[in-house]
């Protein structure tokens, strides 16, 4: 069985702790690995490294840390495949949805590779006589990030490209159920050529987090997860004086107006709902309809195209989703479709007695689809995270729009018509930070910033994108006087200094 350790300062650091978890391979529920807990005191070697580091990283120039960046690009296009696989093995969702998150990761590397544009400052000349103002950009220092599970490669690398790209030295604690992928990106950027210290990894559960708060030579944190601990990590991070940037969870609307293309509709309610499991902040969980008739042929139109998804293991190419990740987290999900039905919602599709010939440990659910789900249910309330789509029947237009806006989450949601007008009001109307119109999951690229509003966000700034940039670094304002040498005393001397 694989032993997986830290990275500290470019070398991998066996755990000392004498703590660890087990690593599971979902699609079969066998396990295959045991990761190391950190204790305090690895947690504070990793901040030592990482604040030795910046000593020097902090000054190195911006065409050197972007020379480093662009090799480390290469590196991961190159071993994009490796990361996938990883992905697979200890996530599970299929090769095809690992190698996008791979993708979208690198997009943010890119964004990084461009930093210098992101961080020219202003200058105001002559705002008196013969001052000058300038405003610039500084790194933090020492910052951290704690990412989830569902995301093991793309999540860190919307963090620590950009904080690094911006001078900061990094500490990353990845999820604790796969943690492979975090510890590859860290030895790839040693290959690249980034100093010793500039990016560490350290595994572990809460005690690792708490300690992670708690360092007084760590300047910010960024985090994803669900909204619970989101906003306690927000409030730790506070009580230490640390900036902090808090990303939790969601309960995404997917409105279809009356004039919608259904099969269109239907197509991507599907893939948004269900791919990778349902195991992400930008899952569709919700579709909410406007008039019975268009409910009922988009609810018979879904089912449809769910009683045929291909569910097996990821590393089959005609797998379209995979096991969830852990057989708790499959148990918990599947309750909410009997809980539902005794509430007095329409189980149209049960995908809770799924059974994958081969991989009957492992930890599949099959797909769900819950009609005439209203806001009291738990299966509204709660956010799931796992392959259940509920459907909201609505009479209207305004009725539609006043169930999503008193979530109390406001993560995306998208709208689906064929109307221009529609689309801009509900936009400008709906209270959510990321909107898609006839787009399912508006995850933003990466030269815009990701992030709700409500309780899918604790912090004031959203991550990566131009909100990175500056959550990454703080603003200084220079204001200067230089005497003028035509009216100093003794005139302009061109001549060479003296040594007395």
């Amino acid at each position: 069985m694989r032993t997986i350790s830290h990275f500290i300062d470019n070398e991998t650091a066996p755990g000392t702790s004498g703590r660890s978890g087990p690593v599971f391979n979902p699609a079969t529920g066998a396990q295959t690995g045991e990761v190391a807990f950190a204790s305090d005191a690895e947690v504070d070697r990793a901040v030592a490294a990482a604040k030795a580091a910046y000593r020097s990283w902090g000054t190195v120039s911006l065409a050197r840390r972007t020379a480093l960046l662009y090799a480390y690009r290469e590196l991961l296009h190159a071993r994009r495949e490796d990361l996938a696989r990883l992905i697979t093995a200890e996530h599970g969702k299929v090769h095809a949805d690992a190698l996008g998150e791979v993708a979208r990761g690198m997009e943010i590397v890119e964004l990084a590779c461009g930093i210098a544009e992101k961080l020219k400052g202003e200058l105001s000349t002559q705002v008196s006589s013969g001052v000058d103002v300038a405003s610039i950009r500084q790194p933090l220092g020492v910052v951290a990030g704690i990412t989830p599970f569902n995301f093991p490669a793309m999540v860190p690398l919307w963090m620590f490209p950009v904080a690094i790209a911006c001078g900061n030295t990094f500490v990353l604690k990845p999820s604790e159920k796969d943690p492979s992928a975090s510890l590859l990106l860290a030895e790839l950027a040693r290959e690249a050529g980034f100093p010793p210290g500039v990016l560490n990894v350290v595994n572990g559960d809460r005690s690792a987090v708490e300690r992670i708060l708690a360092h007084p030579d760590i300047a910010a944190v960024s985090f994803v997860g669900s909204t619970p601990v989101a906003r306690a990590i927000q409030r730790g991070a506070l009580e230490h004086g640390k900036r902090v940037q808090a990303l939790g969870g969601a309960k995404n609307h997917m409105l279809v107006l009356p004039d919608a293309d259904l099969e269109v509709a239907a197509d991507n309610a599907i893939n948004a709902a269900y791919g990778s499991a349902g195991e992400r902040c930008m899952a569709v969980s919700v579709v909410v309809t406007v008039g019975d008739a268009a409910g009922d042929a988009l609810v018979e139109r879904i089912a449809k195209r769910a009683a045929a998804l291909r569910i097996g293991p990821g590393d089959d190419p005609a797998s379209e989703m995979g096991p969830l990740i852990t057989a708790e987290h499959r148990e918990k999900v599947a309750s909410y479709v009997p809980s539902a039905r005794a509430q007095g919602a329409e189980v149209v599709v049960d995908g809770t007695g799924l059974a994958v010939p081969g991989h009957e440990s492992g930890f599949f659910l099959g797909v769900s689809l819950l009609d005439r789900v209203t806001p009291e249910m738990d299966a509204y309330r709660d956010e799931i995270f796992g392959p259940v789509l509920c459907v909201a029947r609505t009479g209207s237009y305004d009725e539609a729009l006043e169930l999503i806006n008193s979530s109390r989450w406001g993560n995306g949601t998208a709208v689906f018509t064929r109307d221009g007008g529609a689309a801009r009001r509900f936009q400008l109307e709906v209270e959510a930070g990321m909107v898609g119109v006839n787009v399912p999951i508006p995850v933003p690229v990466g030269y815009h910033s990701f992030g709700g509003w409500k309780e899918s966000l604790f912090g004031d700034h959203h991550i990566y994108g131009n909100d990175g940039v500056r959550f990454y670094t703080r603003g200084k304002v220079i204001t200067t006087r230089w005497p003028d040498p035509a009216t100093a005393e003794g005139g302009i001397n061109l001549g060479f200094p003296s040594n007395h």
